[in-house]
């Protein structure tokens, strides 16, 4: 019963936001607040809106990678003609299924969520809280996301090991 050691929560009707964002070696991409389920149209607004122009401005030699789960907007018929249709500006990576454990963006979450949670004045509503978030978003240090960059090979190996199940760095994640 350590106040270090509880979480504030909402019991009930306390709502959420939803973000989407990316980022690159170089820099922290958009970040895009999602004002209902992203379905596949939605997704490809964001696309087509953010990530074509973060990667051809990034990329300018078309040597960029976008790396994307297998939610299902991800997987549509419209989001894999579009990236065909853009396949000689980047290239999308293959992704296993099931496998948070080497997706960077997940942890860069996890450091938003911490942020938040640390805040001395905790949001009162949704537009406080989307406001916090995007300010979050915008102050997290460059050395922050290229370590988590630089971490993907340790996490690959860590997954092989773990014949393709969770490593135990995502174990331990999950639980705390």
């Amino acid at each position: 019963m350590y106040p270090s050691s509880l979480v504030t929560t909402v019991r009930a009707g306390g709502g959420g936001v939803m973000v989407w964002g990316m980022f690159s070696w170089h820099t922290l991409g958009p970040l895009v607040p999602i004002g209902h389920r992203l379905n596949a149209t939605a997704y490809l607004s964001i696309v087509s809106d953010h990530v074509h122009p973060f990667m051809t401005s990034m990329y300018p030699s078309s040597d960029g990678y976008f790396q994307q789960d297998n939610a299902p907007c991800h997987k549509a018929r419209i989001i894999s003609n579009w990236f065909l249709e853009h396949d000689n500006e980047f290239t999308v990576l293959k992704w296993p299924p099931q496998s948070p454990d080497l997706n960077p963006i997940e942890h860069l979450w996890d450091v938003v969520e911490r942020e938040l949670r640390a805040l001395d004045v905790h949001p009162t509503n949704l537009h406080q809280l989307q406001d916090a978030i995007l300010s979050i978003w915008a102050n997290i240090s460059k050395k922050c996301f290229q370590h988590l960059i630089e971490s993907m090979p340790r996490r690959i190996k860590a997954v092989l090991k773990a014949k393709g199940s969770h490593s135990i760095s995502m174990v331990f994640l999950i639980i705390i």
